[in-house]
């Protein structure tokens, strides 16, 4: 895992034994997930009485790196011994490393499903439909005589969630250009998977 440097200080704040108690650390710890998988409001979940001695910046700070440091394990669907090198590299120590996997297994599914939940995956292109449109005269009663191409895409998506046709309409140069891309998408893509 490779986080920012402001979210790595944040997690070494949390490891110092001298700033964050084992109560305080086992509180904050229960206050990221919590605001990350209950919905609860950030400023609710640092209201813990374990918690109110340690400065309000602090506070906010090492949770905010946490929060980051478990979405981030999430999201790169990471194992103990991954989350446990990481850990070690912010200078926890044996103890808050377990505490910290075991409330992140814990709370593993809960977290993965949120994480597949949040953002789209791009549109799949499953047929084209089109039609050749041919314009005699404008709405200014202009003649016109051109020629143009009313395309369909049909998408789908991984997700349950249905999407709309993409209507657009192109004249000839504009749809052979867009075919030129789409044969040099297709030849770039044929060379990298032959690498």
């Amino acid at each position: 895992m490779e986080l920012s440097e402001p979210v790595q200080s944040g997690l070494q704040l949390l490891a110092d034994r001298g700033c964050f108690s084992p109560r305080a650390y086992a509180a904050l710890l229960q206050a990221a997930f919590g605001s990350l998988l209950g919905g609860e409001a950030e400023q609710a979940a640092l209201d813990h009485p374990d918690l109110g001695q340690i400065d309000p910046a602090v506070l906010k700070y090492c949770h905010a790196a946490t929060a980051t440091c478990i979405v981030e394990a999430g999201k790169l669907k990471a194992d103990k011994s991954a989350i446990s090198t990481f850990l070690e590299d912010c200078k926890f120590d044996r103890e808050r490393i377990e505490q910290f996997c075991s409330e992140y297994q814990k709370n593993k599914d809960t977290l993965e499903i949120l994480l597949g939940s949040v953002g789209r995956c791009p549109l799949h292109i499953t047929d084209v439909c089109w039609r050749l449109e041919y314009q005699i005269k404008t709405n200014q009663l202009h003649k016109n005589y051109q020629p143009a191409y009313l395309m369909t895409l049909n998408v789908e998506n991984n997700d349950s969630r249905s999407h709309p046709d993409i209507n657009f309409s192109c004249s000839m140069e504009q749809l052979q250009d867009l075919v030129g891309k789409l044969k040099d998408a297709a030849k770039s893509l044929e060379r990298t998977t032959q690498l």
